[in-house]
């Protein structure tokens, strides 16, 4: 009896690590793994949610520690990432409680595998054509898609870190590396943070597994941080496309039978 404790929290500090890693070498899917296990350890989903978001922080802040002075981050990116999704993520974590999510998480991993394959068949996609300014129509543009995956990731939390990673690499031009560090900083810390203090206040937070799943999140996110500035792009290329279509079967199957 007074093992079982501490093989909970053993087992939810090594599923923190393995998904945050994956989702920080990978540019997103940390959810996709974590989420589901928490419902699989006997949390509620509206419980396993608020916990997941909480923890999720941890990502971004140990994923920030590595990426701290090695990749220049924008400010002209950063003001259009939070100026648009931020909006986006209360809106989502506002509504997500009250409704069914059947066919959006259908629809997010159709879209999910989509991504995957869009980026294997396009070989040329994330190397480096990053351009030095954007226009106005360009940024309101790239700024409502933004949005839309903001309202996604308040709402259904898993596998909206590829999305906005593919966005930045797709329509602002940077590599997968640079993208990561946009996601896993500006998401990981800014969105998941809203996210999580939004779903607080209307949702239990599952408080005594919060320190392992943040200490594993923390763990996970510099080193697939590490990983992912020591590998380059084209490693991390084919691991964004392989996790975005194994996690868009995921949750499809997993939509079809919730």
């Amino acid at each position: 009896m007074h093992t079982e404790p501490l093989i909970l929290q053993t087992i939810l500090f090594l599923i923190a690590t393995c998904a945050n890693l994956l989702s920080a070498f990978s540019g997103g899917g940390a959810g996709l793994v974590q989420l589901p296990a928490l419902i699989l350890l006997g949390l509620p989903f509206a419980k396993a949610l608020a916990t997941h978001k909480v923890a999720s922080v941890a990502l971004g802040i140990g994923a920030s520690i590595r990426y701290y002075n090695h990749r220049n981050l924008r400010p002209s990116i950063i003001a259009i990432i939070l100026g648009f999704g931020l909006p986006g993520v209360l809106i989502g974590a506002g509504v997500i409680l009250s409704i069914p999510d059947k066919s959006a998480t259908i629809l997010l991993g159709l879209l999910t595998l989509w991504l995957g394959i869009y980026s294997s068949k396009s070989p040329r996609l994330g190397k480096g054509n990053q351009k030095p300014s954007f226009s106005q129509s360009e940024k309101i543009i790239g700024g409502i898609v933004i949005f839309i995956i903001g309202v996604l990731n308040g709402s259904l939390t898993s596998g909206t870190g590829l999305f906005l990673t593919m966005w930045l690499v797709a329509w602002f031009g940077l590599t997968y590396t640079n993208a990561i560090a946009y996601t896993l900083v500006l998401v990981g810390v800014v969105w998941n943070g809203t996210g999580a203090l939004v779903l607080g206040i209307n949702a239990d937070i599952q408080w005594n597994w919060i320190a392992s799943l943040f200490l594993g999140s923390l763990l996970g996110g510099y080193l697939g941080a590490h990983l992912s500035i020591l590998k380059g792009d084209h490693l991390v290329k084919k691991a964004f496309e392989v996790i975005s279509i194994l996690f868009g079967l995921s949750l499809f199957l997993k939509g079809l039978y919730i």
